[in-house]
């Protein structure tokens, strides 16, 4: 099939770029130290974008881009609190992303979805604990919620700045359930039905934990805007 790479290991996409702007982006769980190296070279050299890895553990992130310098795969970084492995970072455009997240045990998936949405090059803003058990601090930063172009919501228990956020700003807001929270936040599940549920019109809801869709929901709104001539993403 044309497109396709088979390592044996794995059949990467290479047309991926072409279709949707960007390369194929690796899911780090699960594959060996080899297996990230072998997948991240090839996209280095049959793609032109950013190249990414999600949730990379440290030690694996060391290890993969001692490999890769030795081979001559090119200068990658990691954040580690994102655990995100990234090279060749896309310039950025002037479509700006602001992330809010309602407590600080929502810091890492946030993080995931501002490295993500930086990785591909959209203009990233974060916001950190402004959960509604103390409303005033959601209303504090209404004017930098308002002037973004999407607004990514990441919270946990039962989810209810998505609603909140959804009723203040005219952006898409993009929401993040997180699996933080009592027994009763079911690891998520609660703050998921919720933000379905959400009596703000129009907020789309992604998977538990995944910050990466957050911004990859936001990255498709940009290009779209970039191919209406709305400017870059």
């Amino acid at each position: 099939m044309s497109g396709v790479l088979n390592l044996g290991y794995a059949r990467l996409d290479l047309d991926r770029e072409a279709r949707q702007g960007l390369p194929e982006v690796v899911y780090g769980p699960g594959k060996t130290v080899e297996h990230i190296s072998g997948i991240v070279t090839r996209l280095l050299e049959h793609n032109t974008g950013p190249v990414l890895v999600t949730r990379v553990a440290p030690e694996a992130a060391e290890a993969v881009l001692a490999q890769l310098d030795t081979g001559g795969g090119g200068t990658g970084t990691y954040d580690e609190e994102a655990r995100l492995l990234l090279w060749r970072q896309a310039a950025t455009g002037d479509f700006s992303v602001t992330v809010v997240s309602a407590g600080t045990s929502d810091r890492p998936v946030a993080a995931e979805a501002v490295a993500v949405a930086s990785a591909v090059g959209l203009r990233t803003t974060s916001i950190h604990d402004v959960g509604v058990a103390g409303l005033d601090r959601v209303l504090q930063v209404r004017e930098q919620l308002q002037a973004a172009d999407a607004v990514v919501v990441v919270a946990g228990m039962e989810g209810a700045l998505a609603s909140v956020v959804g009723g203040l700003v005219r952006s898409p807001v993009v929401a993040v359930p997180v699996s933080t929270g009592y027994g009763a936040s079911l690891e998520g599940v609660t703050a998921l039905l919720a933000m379905h549920a959400s009596c703000a019109a129009g907020v789309t809801v992604v998977n538990i934990d995944s910050g990466f869709s957050a911004a990859m929901a936001v990255h498709r709104i940009a290009q779209c805007r970039t191919r209406s001539g709305g400017g870059a993403g």
